[in-house]
């Protein structure tokens, strides 16, 4: 990670694309982490501190356009995507069943959370939204408000700590990721119950 901070702020002018465009493929489920593209523009931000608007907006915009780009394979290549192994892991029918019917009954709320859990569980959120044909329109808009409130914090968070916040974010991951398996065994439960 050091490594590629020194290279992007040996040309800090271009460091706001180059990090837009590695967010964008992680759209296509290119393995580029979006918590590290966060931590790498923050601290160049803090660092450089002239060029703070331009990486935020570099990897604020790259990560929404990201997630339009995984929503729109979902949409468009859609079951041609679940023959090639890789992709029908990550999304198996009964997941899209499930998390459709988490985005009819919860709506934002799913992608607020969704965009908080890492180790690929957002893309597999983007990717079944496209796949389960939720509306384009109120993907964009609620994936708009969860990439805005996750973005800022991160990006916040790392600006203003840095490094230190590494450690708490990665427990408050873990707390995160915990409740949502709790949550989601809870309704599993529920709905066995009453089935």
């Amino acid at each position: 990670m050091e490594e590629l901070i020194q290279i992007i702020q040996a040309n800090i002018q271009y460091a706001p694309f180059i990090i837009f465009g590695t967010l964008l493929l992680a759209g296509l489920n290119i393995p580029v982490s979006e918590d590290a593209m966060l931590f790498i523009a923050a601290i160049l931000a803090s660092n450089h501190p002239e060029y703070l608007v331009q990486l935020f907006f570099g990897v604020y915009l790259g990560a929404y356009f990201s997630d339009l780009i995984c929503y729109g394979l979902g949409r468009k290549v859609g079951p041609k995507l679940l023959k090639i192994k890789f992709f029908a892991s990550m999304a198996p029918p009964e997941r899209v069943a499930k998390i459709s019917a988490y985005y009819q009954k919860y709506g934002v709320i799913t992608l607020i959370i969704g965009r908080f859990i890492p180790f690929g569980v957002r893309n597999a959120l983007f990717l079944t939204a496209g796949l389960g044909k939720m509306n384009f329109t109120k993907f964009a808009l609620s994936d708009w408000l969860a990439c805005t409130i996750s973005s800022v914090s991160f990006f916040s968070l790392y600006y203003y700590y840095g490094e230190t916040v590494i450690d708490y974010i990665k427990q408050g991951n873990m707390v995160i990721f915990s409740l949502v398996l709790i949550l989601l065994g809870v309704f599993w439960y529920k709905n066995k119950r009453t089935a």
